[in-house]
Protein backbone atom coordinates (compact mmCIF):
# COMPACT_ATOMS: atom_id res chain seq x y z
CA UNK A 1 0.00 0.00 0.00
CA UNK A 2 1.91 3.40 -1.11
CA UNK A 3 1.76 6.46 1.09
CA UNK A 4 -0.72 8.23 -1.72
CA UNK A 5 -3.28 5.49 -1.55
CA UNK A 6 -3.50 6.09 2.09
CA UNK A 7 -3.56 9.96 2.16
CA UNK A 8 -6.23 8.97 -0.49
CA UNK A 9 -8.65 7.02 1.51
CA UNK A 10 -8.34 8.90 4.47
CA UNK A 11 -9.22 12.06 2.64
CA UNK A 12 -11.87 13.09 0.26
CA UNK A 13 -14.38 15.70 -0.08
CA UNK A 14 -17.46 14.30 0.87
CA UNK A 15 -15.80 12.65 4.06
CA UNK A 16 -14.84 16.00 5.80
CA UNK A 17 -18.26 18.12 5.68
CA UNK A 18 -21.01 18.25 8.22
CA UNK A 19 -21.44 19.63 11.67
CA UNK A 20 -19.94 18.65 14.54
CA UNK A 21 -21.56 16.40 17.22
CA UNK A 22 -20.55 16.23 20.89
CA UNK A 23 -19.67 12.56 20.55
CA UNK A 24 -16.85 10.39 18.88
CA UNK A 25 -18.09 8.16 16.12
CA UNK A 26 -16.99 6.76 13.04
CA UNK A 27 -19.51 8.00 10.36
CA UNK A 28 -17.35 5.51 7.11
CA UNK A 29 -14.83 3.43 7.21
CA UNK A 30 -12.91 2.24 4.16
CA UNK A 31 -10.56 -0.77 4.08
CA UNK A 32 -8.17 -2.33 1.40
CA UNK A 33 -6.36 -5.62 1.70
CA UNK A 34 -6.94 -5.81 5.40
CA UNK A 35 -6.86 -9.77 6.62
CA UNK A 36 -10.12 -11.03 4.14
CA UNK A 37 -11.20 -7.78 2.96
CA UNK A 38 -10.22 -6.69 -0.30
CA UNK A 39 -11.94 -3.36 -0.72
CA UNK A 40 -14.58 -2.36 1.92
CA UNK A 41 -16.82 0.95 2.37
CA UNK A 42 -19.09 1.03 4.99
CA UNK A 43 -20.94 4.35 6.03
CA UNK A 44 -22.98 4.34 9.43
CA UNK A 45 -25.04 6.31 12.09
CA UNK A 46 -23.43 7.64 15.09
CA UNK A 47 -25.78 5.23 16.80
CA UNK A 48 -24.13 1.56 18.16
CA UNK A 49 -23.16 -0.94 15.85
CA UNK A 50 -23.97 -4.68 16.35
CA UNK A 51 -21.86 -7.09 14.02
CA UNK A 52 -23.52 -10.41 13.47
CA UNK A 53 -22.69 -13.40 11.72
CA UNK A 54 -20.98 -17.01 11.37
CA UNK A 55 -17.67 -17.63 13.14
CA UNK A 56 -14.62 -16.84 10.20
CA UNK A 57 -17.00 -13.84 8.46
CA UNK A 58 -14.43 -11.22 9.49
CA UNK A 59 -16.61 -9.44 12.13
CA UNK A 60 -13.24 -9.31 14.60
CA UNK A 61 -11.59 -7.89 11.54
CA UNK A 62 -13.38 -4.92 11.21
CA UNK A 63 -13.07 -4.54 14.95
CA UNK A 64 -9.32 -5.20 14.45
CA UNK A 65 -9.68 -2.17 11.33
CA UNK A 66 -11.06 0.25 14.03
CA UNK A 67 -8.45 -0.56 16.69
CA UNK A 68 -5.65 0.56 14.29
CA UNK A 69 -7.23 4.19 14.66
CA UNK A 70 -5.84 4.44 17.60
CA UNK A 71 -2.32 3.96 19.01
CA UNK A 72 -0.76 1.15 19.11
CA UNK A 73 -0.33 -2.54 17.62
CA UNK A 74 -4.14 -2.78 17.62
CA UNK A 75 -6.63 -5.53 18.80
CA UNK A 76 -4.77 -8.65 18.25
CA UNK A 77 -1.37 -7.13 18.86
CA UNK A 78 -0.43 -8.74 15.36
CA UNK A 79 3.22 -7.83 13.24
CA UNK A 80 2.31 -5.32 10.39
CA UNK A 81 2.69 -7.57 7.90
CA UNK A 82 0.30 -10.21 9.11
CA UNK A 83 -2.44 -7.80 8.90
CA UNK A 84 -1.93 -8.02 5.01
CA UNK A 85 -4.90 -9.65 2.65
CA UNK A 86 -3.54 -13.13 1.72
CA UNK A 87 -6.07 -14.32 -0.98
CA UNK A 88 -6.34 -18.40 -1.77
CA UNK A 89 -5.22 -19.78 -4.69
CA UNK A 90 -2.68 -18.08 -7.19
CA UNK A 91 -3.32 -14.39 -6.57
CA UNK A 92 0.07 -12.93 -4.74
CA UNK A 93 -0.89 -11.60 -0.80
CA UNK A 94 -1.20 -8.07 -0.97
CA UNK A 95 2.23 -5.96 0.17
CA UNK A 96 0.60 -3.51 2.22
CA UNK A 97 -2.61 -2.48 3.97
CA UNK A 98 -5.21 0.96 4.73
CA UNK A 99 -7.54 1.93 6.83
CA UNK A 100 -9.10 4.84 6.98
CA UNK A 101 -11.67 6.38 8.84
CA UNK A 102 -14.33 9.89 8.54
CA UNK A 103 -15.00 10.64 12.15
CA UNK A 104 -17.43 12.51 13.79
CA UNK A 105 -15.39 14.84 16.70
CA UNK A 106 -16.25 17.33 19.57
CA UNK A 107 -13.81 19.25 17.36
CA UNK A 108 -15.24 18.65 14.08
CA UNK A 109 -15.04 16.12 11.11
CA UNK A 110 -11.56 14.03 11.69
CA UNK A 111 -10.35 12.37 8.31
CA UNK A 112 -7.89 9.61 9.51
CA UNK A 113 -5.79 7.24 7.11
CA UNK A 114 -3.12 4.26 8.65
CA UNK A 115 -1.68 1.38 7.07
CA UNK A 116 1.64 -0.50 6.07
CA UNK A 117 3.57 1.51 3.28
CA UNK A 118 6.95 0.17 1.30
CA UNK A 119 9.73 1.73 3.15
CA UNK A 120 11.59 4.79 1.50
CA UNK A 121 14.54 2.93 0.80
CA UNK A 122 15.40 -0.19 -1.20
CA UNK A 123 17.01 -0.76 2.56
CA UNK A 124 14.70 -0.33 4.59
CA UNK A 125 11.80 -2.00 5.80
CA UNK A 126 7.94 -1.16 4.82
CA UNK A 127 6.58 1.00 7.84
CA UNK A 128 3.05 2.01 9.63
CA UNK A 129 2.23 5.57 8.33
CA UNK A 130 -0.29 7.57 9.83
CA UNK A 131 -2.05 10.77 8.50
CA UNK A 132 -4.40 13.24 9.35
CA UNK A 133 -6.67 14.98 7.71
CA UNK A 134 -4.56 14.15 4.84
CA UNK A 135 -1.38 15.18 6.20
CA UNK A 136 1.90 12.63 7.15
CA UNK A 137 2.26 12.40 11.15
CA UNK A 138 5.80 11.69 12.78
CA UNK A 139 3.69 8.97 14.89
CA UNK A 140 1.41 7.03 16.40
CA UNK A 141 0.99 9.40 18.62
CA UNK A 142 -1.36 11.74 17.07
CA UNK A 143 -4.17 9.44 16.60
CA UNK A 144 -4.65 9.21 20.32
CA UNK A 145 -5.06 13.24 20.12
CA UNK A 146 -8.38 12.06 18.22
CA UNK A 147 -9.37 9.17 18.99
CA UNK A 148 -9.73 7.13 22.62
CA UNK A 149 -10.66 3.06 21.72
CA UNK A 150 -10.71 0.50 24.44
CA UNK A 151 -12.03 -3.47 23.61
CA UNK A 152 -13.31 -6.24 25.23
CA UNK A 153 -11.96 -9.68 23.49
CA UNK A 154 -13.04 -13.34 24.48
CA UNK A 155 -9.16 -13.32 24.95
CA UNK A 156 -9.32 -11.02 27.75
CA UNK A 157 -11.34 -13.13 29.71
CA UNK A 158 -8.70 -14.82 31.32
CA UNK A 159 -6.98 -11.19 32.19
CA UNK A 160 -7.29 -11.84 35.86
CA UNK A 161 -5.84 -15.55 35.75
CA UNK A 162 -2.75 -14.99 33.15
CA UNK A 163 0.37 -13.33 33.96
CA UNK A 164 1.05 -9.59 34.54
CA UNK A 165 2.22 -8.74 31.31
CA UNK A 166 -1.78 -8.86 29.83
CA UNK A 167 -2.73 -6.59 32.74
CA UNK A 168 -0.27 -3.94 31.97
CA UNK A 169 -1.15 -3.72 28.34
CA UNK A 170 -4.86 -3.88 29.27
CA UNK A 171 -4.22 -0.73 31.82
CA UNK A 172 -2.13 0.81 29.04
CA UNK A 173 -4.61 1.10 26.61
CA UNK A 174 -7.33 2.45 29.16
CA UNK A 175 -4.47 5.00 30.51
CA UNK A 176 -3.98 5.99 26.84
CA UNK A 177 -7.71 6.88 26.43
CA UNK A 178 -6.62 9.69 29.22
CA UNK A 179 -3.00 10.36 28.48
CA UNK A 180 -2.49 10.14 24.68
CA UNK A 181 1.13 10.80 25.20
CA UNK A 182 1.37 7.26 26.82
CA UNK A 183 1.83 5.08 24.03
CA UNK A 184 4.76 7.14 23.14
CA UNK A 185 6.11 6.96 26.92
CA UNK A 186 5.96 3.14 26.74
CA UNK A 187 7.50 2.48 23.29
CA UNK A 188 10.56 5.07 24.00
CA UNK A 189 10.96 2.92 27.50
CA UNK A 190 10.48 -1.02 26.24
CA UNK A 191 12.70 0.23 22.85
CA UNK A 192 15.29 1.67 25.14
CA UNK A 193 14.65 -1.56 27.72
CA UNK A 194 15.56 -3.80 24.45
CA UNK A 195 18.43 -2.32 23.55
CA UNK A 196 20.12 -2.34 26.61
CA UNK A 197 19.34 -6.34 27.25
CA UNK A 198 20.78 -6.73 24.01
CA UNK A 199 24.14 -5.07 24.90
CA UNK A 200 23.96 -6.97 28.05
CA UNK A 201 23.72 -10.36 26.64
CA UNK A 202 26.51 -9.13 24.01
CA UNK A 203 28.76 -8.59 26.45
CA UNK A 204 28.76 -4.77 26.05
CA UNK A 205 30.27 -3.07 28.73
CA UNK A 206 30.89 0.89 27.10
CA UNK A 207 29.52 2.83 30.27
CA UNK A 208 28.55 5.39 27.59
CA UNK A 209 26.02 3.24 25.87
CA UNK A 210 24.32 2.29 29.19
CA UNK A 211 23.70 5.91 30.98
CA UNK A 212 22.42 6.94 27.89
CA UNK A 213 19.55 3.96 27.79
CA UNK A 214 19.47 3.88 31.14
CA UNK A 215 18.14 7.68 31.39
CA UNK A 216 15.77 7.08 28.72
CA UNK A 217 14.31 4.30 30.30
CA UNK A 218 13.87 6.49 33.60
CA UNK A 219 12.20 9.19 31.74
CA UNK A 220 10.18 7.48 30.01
CA UNK A 221 9.51 4.83 32.65
CA UNK A 222 8.50 7.05 35.20
CA UNK A 223 6.49 9.36 32.63
CA UNK A 224 4.67 6.18 32.26
CA UNK A 225 4.03 5.25 35.76
CA UNK A 226 2.92 8.29 36.84
CA UNK A 227 0.32 8.20 33.88
CA UNK A 228 -0.99 4.78 35.24
CA UNK A 229 -0.84 5.86 38.73
CA UNK A 230 -3.27 8.79 38.04
CA UNK A 231 -5.20 6.59 35.47
CA UNK A 232 -5.76 4.07 38.52
CA UNK A 233 -6.59 6.38 40.66
CA UNK A 234 -9.33 8.38 39.30
CA UNK A 235 -10.46 4.30 37.84
CA UNK A 236 -10.52 2.59 41.09
CA UNK A 237 -12.95 5.79 41.65
CA UNK A 238 -15.21 5.31 39.22
CA UNK A 239 -15.16 1.79 39.54
CA UNK A 240 -16.46 1.42 43.40
CA UNK A 241 -19.62 3.19 42.23
CA UNK A 242 -20.14 -0.65 40.13
CA UNK A 243 -22.64 0.16 36.80
CA UNK A 244 -26.36 -1.60 37.48
CA UNK A 245 -25.89 -5.09 38.18
CA UNK A 246 -22.41 -5.25 37.28
CA UNK A 247 -20.08 -5.86 40.34
CA UNK A 248 -18.44 -2.78 42.54
CA UNK A 249 -14.43 -3.09 41.85
CA UNK A 250 -11.13 -1.56 43.26
CA UNK A 251 -7.65 -0.89 41.38
CA UNK A 252 -4.25 -0.84 42.71
CA UNK A 253 -0.99 -0.73 40.82
CA UNK A 254 1.32 -2.92 42.62
CA UNK A 255 5.30 -2.50 42.16
CA UNK A 256 8.70 -0.79 43.46
CA UNK A 257 8.23 1.71 40.93
CA UNK A 258 4.90 2.31 41.57
CA UNK A 259 5.42 2.61 45.74
CA UNK A 260 8.34 5.23 44.60
CA UNK A 261 5.59 7.20 42.35
CA UNK A 262 3.14 7.48 45.69
CA UNK A 263 5.59 8.79 48.02
CA UNK A 264 8.80 10.85 45.89
CA UNK A 265 8.45 13.43 43.42
CA UNK A 266 9.03 12.38 39.96
CA UNK A 267 12.41 13.72 39.19
CA UNK A 268 13.69 12.02 42.50
CA UNK A 269 11.91 8.71 41.40
CA UNK A 270 13.87 8.90 37.67
CA UNK A 271 17.31 9.47 39.65
CA UNK A 272 16.62 6.20 41.81
CA UNK A 273 15.65 4.20 38.79
CA UNK A 274 18.78 5.47 37.03
CA UNK A 275 20.95 4.57 39.71
CA UNK A 276 19.28 0.75 40.49
CA UNK A 277 19.25 0.25 36.81
CA UNK A 278 23.04 0.85 36.69
CA UNK A 279 23.65 -1.13 39.48
CA UNK A 280 21.83 -4.26 38.25
CA UNK A 281 24.17 -4.41 35.12
CA UNK A 282 26.03 -7.26 35.79
CA UNK A 283 22.96 -8.85 37.76
CA UNK A 284 20.76 -8.20 34.53
CA UNK A 285 23.93 -9.88 32.45
CA UNK A 286 23.52 -13.21 33.88
CA UNK A 287 20.32 -13.56 34.54
CA UNK A 288 18.87 -12.14 30.85
CA UNK A 289 15.80 -9.57 32.46
CA UNK A 290 15.63 -6.39 33.65
CA UNK A 291 15.31 -6.21 37.49
CA UNK A 292 13.83 -3.19 38.01
CA UNK A 293 11.73 -1.08 36.54
CA UNK A 294 7.26 0.05 35.54
CA UNK A 295 7.71 -3.19 33.20
CA UNK A 296 7.47 -5.52 36.09
CA UNK A 297 4.45 -3.44 37.81
CA UNK A 298 1.08 -5.59 38.23
CA UNK A 299 -2.54 -4.02 38.00
CA UNK A 300 -4.20 -5.48 41.33
CA UNK A 301 -8.44 -6.30 40.75
CA UNK A 302 -10.72 -6.97 43.69
CA UNK A 303 -14.34 -8.11 43.32
CA UNK A 304 -15.73 -5.58 46.43
CA UNK A 305 -19.26 -7.32 46.33
CA UNK A 306 -17.34 -10.70 47.14
CA UNK A 307 -14.66 -9.19 48.58
CA UNK A 308 -12.22 -11.02 47.21
CA UNK A 309 -9.50 -11.08 44.39
CA UNK A 310 -10.58 -10.99 40.43
CA UNK A 311 -9.15 -13.75 40.03
CA UNK A 312 -10.30 -15.75 42.61
CA UNK A 313 -13.65 -15.52 41.38
CA UNK A 314 -15.62 -17.51 39.00
CA UNK A 315 -15.54 -17.13 35.15
CA UNK A 316 -18.91 -15.74 35.08
CA UNK A 317 -17.74 -12.91 38.41
CA UNK A 318 -14.78 -12.18 36.40
CA UNK A 319 -15.89 -11.07 33.32
CA UNK A 320 -18.72 -9.29 34.96
CA UNK A 321 -15.45 -7.87 36.45
CA UNK A 322 -13.83 -7.01 33.16
CA UNK A 323 -17.38 -5.14 31.81
CA UNK A 324 -17.68 -3.15 34.76
CA UNK A 325 -14.01 -1.61 34.44
CA UNK A 326 -14.50 -0.90 30.88
CA UNK A 327 -17.84 0.94 31.31
CA UNK A 328 -16.21 2.40 34.59
CA UNK A 329 -13.46 3.43 32.10
CA UNK A 330 -15.98 5.07 29.59
CA UNK A 331 -17.88 7.36 32.07
CA UNK A 332 -14.49 8.53 33.00
CA UNK A 333 -12.87 8.99 29.98
CA UNK A 334 -16.88 10.67 28.80
CA UNK A 335 -15.94 12.90 31.79
CA UNK A 336 -12.33 13.89 30.44
CA UNK A 337 -12.19 14.23 27.51
CA UNK A 338 -15.57 15.51 26.52
CA UNK A 339 -16.68 12.42 24.99
CA UNK A 340 -16.69 8.29 25.26
CA UNK A 341 -14.33 6.08 24.16
CA UNK A 342 -15.33 4.02 20.55
CA UNK A 343 -16.38 0.87 22.60
CA UNK A 344 -15.01 -2.08 20.68
CA UNK A 345 -16.69 -5.34 22.05
CA UNK A 346 -15.88 -8.80 20.66
CA UNK A 347 -18.35 -11.57 21.55
CA UNK A 348 -19.63 -9.83 24.12
CA UNK A 349 -23.26 -10.72 24.56
CA UNK A 350 -22.94 -14.22 24.28
CA UNK A 351 -21.73 -14.96 28.04
CA UNK A 352 -24.06 -12.29 30.00
CA UNK A 353 -26.98 -13.30 31.23
CA UNK A 354 -30.10 -11.29 29.95
CA UNK A 355 -30.18 -8.64 32.87
CA UNK A 356 -26.75 -7.86 32.34
CA UNK A 357 -27.33 -8.03 28.35
CA UNK A 358 -29.83 -5.14 28.82
CA UNK A 359 -28.11 -2.91 31.07
CA UNK A 360 -24.67 -3.43 29.13
CA UNK A 361 -26.70 -1.84 26.31
CA UNK A 362 -28.77 0.93 28.79
CA UNK A 363 -25.58 2.24 29.30
CA UNK A 364 -23.58 1.98 25.85
CA UNK A 365 -26.33 3.97 24.64
CA UNK A 366 -26.88 6.87 27.46
CA UNK A 367 -23.19 7.25 27.25
CA UNK A 368 -23.81 8.55 24.00
CA UNK A 369 -20.46 5.77 22.92
CA UNK A 370 -20.66 4.28 19.40
CA UNK A 371 -20.15 0.77 20.60
CA UNK A 372 -18.84 -2.01 18.15
CA UNK A 373 -20.53 -5.32 19.20
CA UNK A 374 -20.25 -8.76 17.58
CA UNK A 375 -22.30 -11.78 17.93
CA UNK A 376 -23.40 -15.02 16.06
CA UNK A 377 -26.98 -14.85 17.08
CA UNK A 378 -28.96 -11.88 16.53
CA UNK A 379 -31.55 -12.43 18.80
CA UNK A 380 -29.15 -11.89 21.60
CA UNK A 381 -29.14 -7.81 20.28
CA UNK A 382 -32.74 -7.94 19.89
CA UNK A 383 -32.98 -5.65 23.31
CA UNK A 384 -31.08 -2.80 21.07
CA UNK A 385 -33.78 -2.51 18.39
CA UNK A 386 -34.42 0.84 17.19
CA UNK A 387 -31.13 2.19 18.76
CA UNK A 388 -28.75 0.78 17.11
CA UNK A 389 -27.80 -0.27 13.42
CA UNK A 390 -27.49 -4.36 13.36
CA UNK A 391 -25.29 -5.37 10.11
CA UNK A 392 -24.47 -8.88 9.03
CA UNK A 393 -20.99 -10.01 7.80
CA UNK A 394 -20.16 -12.63 5.32
CA UNK A 395 -17.92 -13.76 3.22
CA UNK A 396 -16.23 -9.88 3.45
CA UNK A 397 -19.47 -8.20 2.98
CA UNK A 398 -21.27 -6.03 5.23
CA UNK A 399 -25.33 -6.11 4.78
CA UNK A 400 -28.09 -4.40 6.85
CA UNK A 401 -30.11 -6.69 8.78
Amino acid sequence: MTAQAISALAYSSDAVSGAAPALLAVRQLRLTDFRNYRQLRLDCGAEPVVLVGDNGAGKTNLLEALSFLAPGRGLRRARLDDVCRRPRGEEPPAAGWAVAATLDTTDGRVAIGTGLEAGRSETSLPRRAVRIDGRPMQSQTALGLHVAAVWLTPQLDRLFLDGATERRRFLDRLVTALHPEHAGDVAAYENAQRQRSRLLSDGNRDPHWFTALEDTMARHGVALAAARADTVQRLDAAARLGVGPFPRASLAMAGEVDRWIATMAAIDVEDRLRGELAASRLRDAESGTTSCGPHRSDLAVRHLDLDLPAAEGSTGQQKAVLVSIALAHARLVALSRGRPPLLLLDEIAAHLDAERRMALFDEVVALGAQSWMTGTDAELFAPLGGRAQILRVADGSIAAV
